[in-house]
């Protein structure tokens, strides 16, 4: 475990002098909306909505549906909420995020964290009260982890941060098998997996692209403490994994053979994109001329059509 001394610098909640106003109201709302990192929240519902279908085996209920998904979008969107107050001084740092509301005082740290307090609670009860408490507990359960685990233990203190970090963001699986069945089975935590093991090559390749931000933000993600070459070969033996753990979803589930097909020709091509970018760093590669980003896009195109086909699937099927 890598350890690096981090000096952040805490500005007081109340000070006048932190936050500018926005010249108007939709300014403001347009500020409040950037804190919930709504492409960050796509994402996260690209990943709740077919379980949704695999639980089902078809159509889910409507509105059971509907609700797990605008509660869990607001669960998510407590958790980014409360992680841009926690790093609104790296944030101010760093290139990439310099232009976040709390890091051009457009709003806040105050309003920021009531924001995300009051999202949180609202998801948490609107859960509770339309979907099941089970669904209503991990939901909270996730807001907890990200904000207290991730934000504030992991993040600043060890290279495996996003490694166990990264447990928040696959809680959603969780909780949309959770809302239609009420309970939990072996076929969400093999796609609980899925994106346990997906996570640290993508974040790694997009932090592989803005290391000196995170070097002068003394956040120690991988490709800041350790060699491009080694930080490809994690990337490489994640990627396995996480595309070994795909295809445990078609006998644990029994999905017909849509799912294995697809799950086997995005694999084929995930693995291709990896072994190119191992490539590059074996003859000698560096910075952008390893194009860590391609691996970084496939990576996203790879989780939404893997779980469009067990939406598809379980249409079919």
């Amino acid at each position: 475990m890598t350890v690096l001394t981090n000096k952040q610098t805490v500005t007081p909640l109340g000070s006048a002098a932190t936050a500018t106003a926005p010249r108007s109201i939709g300014a403001l709302v347009k500020a409040y909306v950037a804190l919930t990192k709504p492409r960050i929240i796509e994402l996260l519902l690209i990943t709740t909505l077919p379980v949704m279908f695999l639980a089902a085996h078809g159509l889910p209920d409507l509105w059971t549906a509907t609700a797990t998904m605008v509660f869990g979008t607001l669960s998510a969107g407590s958790a980014n909420v409360l992680n841009c107050y926690i790093d609104r001084d790296i944030d101010r740092t760093m290139r990439r995020t310099r232009r976040r509301p709390l890091a051009k005082h457009d709003v806040s740290p105050m309003g920021a964290l009531i924001f995300g307090v009051i999202l949180g609670t609202l998801s948490t009860l609107g859960l509770a009260l339309t979907v099941n408490g089970l669904a209503a507990v991990l939901s909270l359960g996730a807001i907890l982890f990200y904000v207290f685990v991730y934000s504030l233990v992991l993040k600043r203190r060890t290279s495996q941060n996003i490694v166990w970090g990264g447990i928040a963001g696959c809680m959603p699986v969780l909780i949309g098998w959770a809302g239609i069945t009420g309970g939990l089975s072996w076929a969400p935590v093999v796609l609980f997996g899925v994106v346990f093991f997906w996570t640290p090559p993508h974040t790694w390749t997009l932090a592989m692209r803005y290391r000196e931000d995170y070097a002068a933000a003394e956040v120690p993600m991988l490709p800041v403490v350790a060699t491009e070459r080694r930080v490809v070969r994690q990337v490489v033996a994640y990627t396995w994994a996480t595309v070994l753990c795909s295809l445990l979803l078609w006998p644990i589930a029994g999905t017909s053979l849509i799912y294995p097909a697809a799950a086997l020709v995005l694999g084929a091509v995930c693995l291709v994109e990896v072994y190119r970018l191992l490539g590059r760093v074996n003859a000698g590669k560096t910075g952008v001329d390893l194009r860590p980003m391609r691996f970084f896009h496939w990576s996203n195109i790879y989780l939404a059509l893997l779980f469009l086909a067990v939406a598809i699937d379980s249409l079919v099927a």
